[in-house]
């Protein structure tokens, strides 16, 4: 199982016939983290007349949308479009409108609130959480060459490589990937090395795949 979501805060804005239109998004966890950052955005933008509103989370496999005064469905609708059109999860994203005194229409502000949002989307880092398991061993320095040269096969992330009378190494692994590695250390090491494999942990590896 992996899932996509986002490293930190992060916005952007633009104007839409006199109407400003800033869109934040963050990362969250439960229901109740969505909620904080919502208010957290309502109180930072008290003179704001809108601050429309979704969130998904895995928890409860929970979302959520509110249109905050806007029409029907010309809001939060197409915030939460596009949050699941992005394949994100644990995000909240609320999308803050000054309103610049001209009437945008059903379409114009669907467009608008979108657009926020992708926005918002786009700015921020992406995180790539996959179900992993930590690899640790050592192992002498006449095998550390072999090993080293095996490890990227398995598209791990090294955590940590100590060199001092032997060389230590922690890894992190996806699911798929342990018993093959697993396997291809066994084969290098002819049996040799004591591993410990720490399982159920979740990593972010974007850049790895």
């Amino acid at each position: 199982m992996s899932y996509t979501t986002v490293y930190e805060y992060a916005s952007e804005s633009f104007i839409e016939k006199k109407s400003e239109f800033i869109g934040h998004i963050c990362p969250v966890k439960t229901a109740d983290e969505a909620i904080e950052f919502i208010n957290k955005i309502k109180s930072e933008n008290r003179k704001a007349r809108h601050n429309v509103y979704a969130y998904v989370v895995r928890e409860g496999n929970a979302s959520r949308y509110s249109d905050d005064g806007e029409p029907q469905g010309t809001g939060g609708i197409p915030v939460l479009d596009v949050i699941n059109k992005a394949g994100l999860t644990d995000v909240c994203v609320v999308v803050t409108r000054y309103f610049g005194g001209i009437l945008l229409g059903a379409s114009g502000l669907v467009r608008a609130y979108s657009q926020a949002c992708s926005m918002a989307v786009n700015a921020a880092r992406k995180l790539v959480m996959c179900e992993c398991s930590r690899i640790s061993f050592s192992c002498d320095y006449t095998m550390y060459g072999k090993v080293s040269y095996a490890l990227p096969e398995f598209k791990v992330i090294t955590e940590k490589e100590d060199f001092a009378d032997t060389v230590n190494i922690s890894v992190l692994v996806k699911n798929e990937f342990v018993s093959p590695l697993l396997k291809k250390l066994t084969d290098i090491s002819n049996g040799q090395l004591a591993i410990d494999e720490e399982k159920d942990l979740m990593a972010d590896f974007a850049g790895y795949e």
